[in-house]
């Protein structure tokens, strides 16, 4: 009878335990892309659309054909097989659920992951905020995306030459910060 209870009691709590662990937080970055770039097809779709798979995996097709190349929005459109190059084709396992009303992040996270994990490897790149980050700080590789992304010239050798012609042209490309005006008084 004792065996019983002790038995009941480490039921109760390997059960208590496994409810504990198993509520991990999600990672909010954690297949953004793919969300993102779904949501963005969705708000396209009429009402009617919305819950016809086939009417979405035909939309779909014409949304990554629009899709600007070289991007994350139409990588993760080669991978689910929304374009004509495309080696896959997965359009069904997001037109499905989608058209049933299951939400996109699950749809990302567990539906489309399982048949391409690479979808949820796409990742947005983040923007550096040159009013805040000390330059000097920052490996040459930032440096060098901050001038690229203005659309500058970065045939620059040392590292001092780049935070050099950054802070040269930054007026011209990015904005003031309240907090850079309260120091400047």
């Amino acid at each position: 009878m004792q065996s019983l209870s002790y038995l009941i009691l480490l039921i109760g709590i390997l059960f208590t335990f496994s409810k504990v662990h198993s509520k991990k937080p999600v990672d909010e970055q954690y297949c953004e892309v793919c969300i993102k770039t779904i949501n963005t097809f969705i708000d396209t779709l009429t009402d009617s659309e919305k819950t016809n798979a086939e009417k979405i995996e035909k939309e779909f097709k014409k949304f990554c054909s629009k899709v600007k190349i070289d991007t994350k929005e139409h990588r993760l459109c080669y991978y689910i097989g929304g374009l004509e190059t495309s080696a896959t084709y997965a359009v069904g396992d997001l037109a499905k659920p989608l058209s049933w009303g299951i939400p996109v992040e699950k749809i990302c996270r567990e539906r489309l992951s399982k048949t391409n994990p690479q979808i949820c490897d796409l990742k947005y790149e983040k923007q550096i905020d040159v009013n805040s980050v000390d330059l000097h700080k920052l490996k040459v590789k930032d440096l060098k995306k901050i001038l690229s992304d203005w659309g500058e010239s970065v045939d620059f050798i040392e590292k001092s030459e780049f935070i050099k012609r950054i802070n040269e042209i930054k007026d011209k490309y990015v904005k003031p910060t309240a907090d850079a005006n309260k120091k400047d008084l």
